[in-house]
């Protein structure tokens, strides 16, 4: 018996590591999680939600195009759920921060990056400009919690920040998918 309640007692102490939830009470920790994957989980269905067939302009309907009414495919659309995860997961270790006006100012930027991703995600830009700006301030305010997480708790800043691996594997996996489709065999 002692084996177990040894094993259950080191699988308490890894996740309170990697909760970073030490000292705090389990009601606190638990409302951390709630909070965060129920944010994360509302965004995404808003997002989702708002994704319908997209009007075509005149110029698309001259040239045959179909409407849009699919999501998008490919490695970016297996990779995006997992950067989200991995940014809640930050914002749970961060949650369980000890409370400073830092932890509010990083709690701030993961939430606006949440709701403006969604918004991004829900408006699908065409153009080209309207892509970039989605880009760069989804990017930008992922930086900036990475940064303000990071001043809390190294492990969380480098949960936030995505990696230029990470990146090229993805691509790695989206350039496989697209010669293993177009093979006959």
């Amino acid at each position: 018996m002692s084996d177990i309640d040894d094993r259950l007692d080191d699988i308490r102490e890894a996740a309170a590591d990697f909760l970073n939830a030490e000292d705090r009470e389990i009601g606190h920790v638990v409302l951390g999680v709630a909070v965060t994957v129920g944010f994360a989980l509302l965004a995404t269905a808003v997002a989702s939600g708002a994704i319908g067939p997209r009007r075509r302009t005149v110029a698309q309907v001259r040239k045959g195009a179909a409407p849009v009414t699919e999501r998008p495919r490919g490695a970016f659309s297996l990779v995006l759920p997992a950067v989200f995860s991995a940014t809640t997961l930050s914002a749970v270790r961060v949650w369980n921060a000890p409370a400073r006006p830092e932890r509010t100012s990083a709690m701030i930027l993961w939430a606006g990056a949440q709701a403006i991703s969604a918004v991004w995600i829900a408006i699908r830009p065409a153009s080209r400009g309207m892509q970039i700006a989605a880009a760069m301030t989804s990017a930008g305010l992922a930086a900036a919690f990475a940064h303000e997480a990071r001043k809390l708790d190294p492990k969380a800043g480098k949960l936030a920040s995505p990696t230029g691996t990470g990146v090229r594997l993805a691509n790695l996996v989206d350039r496989k998918a697209e010669e293993a489709a177009a093979t006959v065999h």
